[in-house]
């Protein structure tokens, strides 16, 4: 494995611990945790997957009025914790949110599976139901809707984009005597810091 001090930049590195996990993971390995807060400060975390980044940020794809969707419009700042166990690493992100264009959500909704479409519009997600048969009412409602030809995305689902200010590299070492290397936005420099920490 790479030695983290090789790396300047974070994304660098990020794209090096990926690909890494890509290989030695058996499932999922974009899965993330987003943590947000409730409107009274409370924390907030759930699972969810990484569907693309670049150099301006971390995107995943929800309802907009799902939980974590309502918290994120009503507090635009989040963190992101990806852990691969097989690997003895983690990675911490946390910066502000932004909503991605109208352009990236469409084409990435467009390439989902038919039924993963159909279940955006059915869903209402994060609110109480009678019962499992009242989604799949749903879905066969939508699904008659839109049998033939394309599905549009709905409204209230798009994209949020987690833009790095802080971005934490963790690997681990005997007896807890683990490795923290830190990147820091730094505005005045227009680029990144880097420190160690103590583990």
């Amino acid at each position: 494995m790479s030695n983290t001090c090789d790396f300047q930049e974070p994304f660098d590195l990020f794209a090096n611990w990926l690909e890494k996990a890509k290989e030695l993971e058996p499932r999922d390995h974009n899965a993330m945790t987003v943590a947000t807060t409730t409107t009274d400060g409370k924390p907030s975390a759930r699972m969810v997957l990484l569907k693309d980044w670049d150099q301006d940020g971390f995107v995943f794809y929800t309802n907009f009025d799902s939980r974590k969707g309502q918290q994120l419009q009503n507090n635009m700042q989040a963190a992101l914790l990806f852990h691969w166990k097989s690997m003895n690493r983690q990675i911490r992100i946390e910066g502000p949110v932004e909503v991605v264009s109208d352009e990236l959500a469409d084409d990435y909704f467009n390439s989902r599976p038919r039924d993963s479409r159909i279940g955006a519009w059915a869903s209402q997600q994060s609110r109480p139901m009678e019962g499992r048969w009242v989604f799949e009412k749903e879905i066969a409602k939508y699904a008659a809707k839109y049998a033939v030809g394309d599905i549009p995305r709905p409204p209230h689902w798009s994209g949020f984009r987690v833009k790095p200010h802080f971005m934490e590299f963790w690997q681990d070492r005997k007896f807890r005597l683990h490795d923290r290397h830190i990147y820091l936005l730094n505005d005045e420099k227009n680029g990144w810091t880097k420190e160690v920490w103590f583990p």
